[in-house]
């Protein structure tokens, strides 16, 4: 069998988990989440811990300005076809689901097998 690709935007962001499911959520009303036969698609990963610390002028949700802070997150990643039309559609409807004043979310171009003909 021969594998086609094709292009995607491979979006990551890092969420608390209690926040998770409205994250997911935004992002699947924006934009298809599928690959190949299936929809719906994405990962996250286990608990982990985000470290960082609020500069002067930041309005945190959780910590103080020039404080380091932890908190637990969980990272997730879905893939979208590569439209910028799309992707902005997913990173307004991320923005406005996250609880975060400036999320932690990154955009990469990269390929996934295509659905087979």
């Amino acid at each position: 069998m021969r594998i086609r690709l094709q292009p995607v935007y491979r979006i990551t962001v890092y969420v608390p988990p209690t926040h998770l499911e409205d994250v997911l959520a935004a992002a699947e009303e924006a934009a298809p989440m599928q690959l190949g036969r299936y929809e719906g698609v994405a990962h996250w990963s286990a608990e982990g811990t985000e470290r960082f610390r609020p500069m002067a002028g930041a309005a945190p949700t959780v910590g103080t300005p020039g404080v380091e802070s932890r908190v637990p997150t969980v990272l997730l990643e879905i893939a979208i076809p590569r439209a910028d039309d799309l992707l902005e559609r997913v990173l307004e409807a991320v923005g406005a689901a996250h609880p975060w004043e400036e999320p932690a979310i990154f955009v990469d171009e990269s390929r996934t097998p295509a659905q087979p003909s």
